[in-house]
């Protein structure tokens, strides 16, 4: 009834019947009169003309017949008229028998007023069906009787790509429970039309009456491509109703068949992101990773896990694993084997800190591309331990690259992080120091490059989980800061755009990973509690509790002096900031390496700091 009170069509419906009321009963009494009325009949007909509006108005609101739409009417709508009108027509002559006692009243004319309530009601609506059927061609109706009932009728929403495939999975597996009766597709030139027989019955906004008719017990969402404002426009309607809905997993994988709609899911957070899908470049892609060794380091990680699964789609010879937890290792060595049924791996269980197990890795095994995910990230640990993120992410990084130069690898891909911008902790500071460290080898064969992303949803350290699991518990959810934003993507997403990013590179570039706009943390909350059923600050409740060490209320992904540069590929920005004089530069460089290096080895971290200033001039603690 609420949803009634925003929709124009309800005032239009209720306005047309209330015409119909009135002249069905006037109509009543010209009949019995032959069209001549008496004085006392029309003195009648207006005294009895307010009790018949409300009491005729009042059973059509109270029995429903508002809820549905016209352009579906269909044969149950007209038994409920007859229903409707009868006890109407019973209402009112107990009424004038209650307050008039029938004196001077015919009885006549509250039976040719039943007749013509009925005929004027009931035309109205088969003509607008039929106005509905004649313009849509072969527009079909979804009502009670005209759907299968199998308690697993689905409605689908989108009507492209994506639905098209699951109705044909739907229709062409004999083990899927679902029935599909119809598509909603906001596209309107897609109304009438029919997928594998299947109509598109209307648009988004037709939702709630469609599911008033009681003929869907679920939702699929099938939209291949939506903005997050587009996606939480469609979750929002689908909660409105009070069914079950799901969506596909990764719409490029369902419309590239990699996976088929058994994969249903509930929405995630990641789906209100809104990312369209990614297209790649797959030729070149295939020209520098098909056939050859990739080594990953980091690869049991969040990014660095999903580098190996994508890598594994471009068919290489061999895949290095490198991890310093065994845990971790072993997990994507498992997947890869049983799961992704790739065999031709090599796990090396260690650290990037040990350059002798690098650099006897890299002379057995000859990669031939390197991505380099190992980094500890986590921002407040590395306050508090700043040595190790020297050791780690620079000295760690350093090693790999100088075994990528000494061993001949043809390309290096740094895995950075939009936290290298401006940085206001040690973390993003050491990620900095990351890619400058492309200034050491500026006459290598090997061709250097670092890509520079937000948030990844779902990574090792995010909010995501955390946020899950403090719902879970009932709240409340932990938020920093009420303003305080970050950018985020997919890991997917993220992996695939690094891998692309590793063709263009020449040599020296940071390339930035195109985020979109920036997402308030605080309204990610509210939106994960939504999707958890429940109500931000009513059933969960938000807690503020101040920034932490290192952190800053927003991050940057370009920094002063840095000359950005689109690329050929729609999300991939690429830029240059190298010295004039690169010799000059790389042995400034080195020494302060050298002295950050020093520092680390006696764990003090206040010289470490001192350090990283030196080094990374923009290095602002204060934020």
């Amino acid at each position: 009834m609420i949803h009634n009170l925003r929709n124009a069509n309800f005032y239009m419906m209720v306005l047309i019947d209330l015409l119909v009321f009135i002249t069905a009963f006037y109509g009543a009494y010209l009949f019995r009169f032959d069209f001549g009325l008496p004085a006392y009949a029309e003195i009648q007909f207006y005294e009895l003309l307010k009790y018949t509006v409300i009491i005729k108005f009042s059973v059509f609101l109270g029995l429903g017949l508002y809820r549905g739409m016209w352009r579906y009417t269909s044969l149950r709508d007209l038994w409920h008229i007859l229903e409707a009108t009868f006890l109407q027509s019973l209402i009112l002559v107990t009424v004038v028998l209650y307050k008039f006692g029938f004196d001077g009243f015919s009885r006549g004319i509250f039976i040719i007023d039943w007749m013509l309530t009925v005929f004027m009601c009931g035309g109205f609506r088969v003509l607008i069906r039929s106005f509905y059927a004649y313009r849509d061609g072969n527009a079909i109706t979804l009502s009670p009787e005209s759907c299968p009932d199998n308690g697993s009728n689905v409605l689908i929403i989108g009507a492209g790509r994506a639905g098209e495939k699951v109705v044909r999975e739907i229709k062409g597996s004999g083990q899927l429970k679902y029935s599909p009766v119809g598509f909603l597709d906001n596209d309107k030139s897609k109304r009438g039309r029919t997928i594998h027989g299947v109509p598109v019955l209307g648009q988004l906004s037709d939702l709630h009456d469609l599911v008033e008719n009681k003929c869907v017990n679920e939702i699929l969402i099938a939209v291949a491509e939506a903005s997050g404002e587009q996606m939480r426009e469609i979750i929002d309607n689908c909660k409105k109703t009070g069914l079950p809905y799901k969506i596909l997993p990764g719409m490029d994988e369902i419309i590239n068949g990699k996976v088929g709609i058994k994969a249903l899911r509930d929405v995630s957070y990641q789906d209100l992101l809104g990312r369209s899908q990614v297209q790649l470049d797959t030729t070149s892609i295939s020209k520098y990773l098909s056939g050859k060794t990739v080594l990953v380091t980091g690869c049991g990680g969040s990014i660095g896990s999903e580098l190996v699964r994508q890598v594994v789609r471009f068919k290489p010879a061999k895949i290095i694993l490198v991890d310093a937890s065994e845990a971790n290792l072993y997990g994507i060595q498992m997947e890869l084997h049983h799961e992704l049924k790739f065999h031709d791996y090599v796990t090396v269980l260690g650290s990037v800190q040990d350059f002798e197990l690098l650099d006897s890795t890299f002379e057995k095994y000859k990669p031939h591309t390197i991505f380099h995910a190992a980094a500890y990230k986590h921002v407040p640990m590395m306050e508090r331990n700043p040595w190790q993120a020297v050791q780690n992410n620079i000295c760690g990084t350093r090693n790999v690259m100088t075994a990528a130069d000494k061993h001949g690898v043809d390309r290096f891909v740094i895995v950075s992080t939009d936290k290298a911008v401006r940085p206001t902790n040690i973390m993003g500071a050491s990620k900095r120091v990351t890619e400058l460290l492309m200034h050491l080898f500026p006459n290598s064969k090997t061709t250097f490059m670092a890509v520079r992303f937000g948030n990844v949803v779902g990574s090792s350290g995010s909010v995501v989980p955390l946020f899950r699991r403090q719902i879970e518990k009932g709240g409340p959810v932990t938020v920093t800061h009420p303003n305080v934003t970050r950018y985020f993507m997919s890991i997917s997403e993220a992996a695939q755009l690094i891998l692309q990013a590793g063709v263009m590179a020449e040599g020296g570039e940071i390339f930035i990973l195109e985020m979109g706009l920036p997402v308030k943390i605080a309204d990610m909350a509210r939106d994960l509690i939504r999707l958890s059923g429940k109500e931000p600050d009513k059933d969960i409740e938000i807690v503020f509790t101040g920034l932490r060490e290192g952190e800053k209320l927003y991050e940057e992904l370009i920094t002063d002096g840095e000359d950005i540069v689109r690329t050929e590929h729609d999300k991939i920005m690429v830029l240059k900031a190298f010295e004039n004089d690169h010799e000059k530069y790389a042995a400034d460089l080195k020494e302060k390496l050298n002295n950050m290096m020093a520092a680390a080895d006696e764990l003090d971290g206040k010289a470490v700091r001192e350090q990283l200033h030196k080094t990374v001039p923009e290095f602002d603690e204060e934020g």
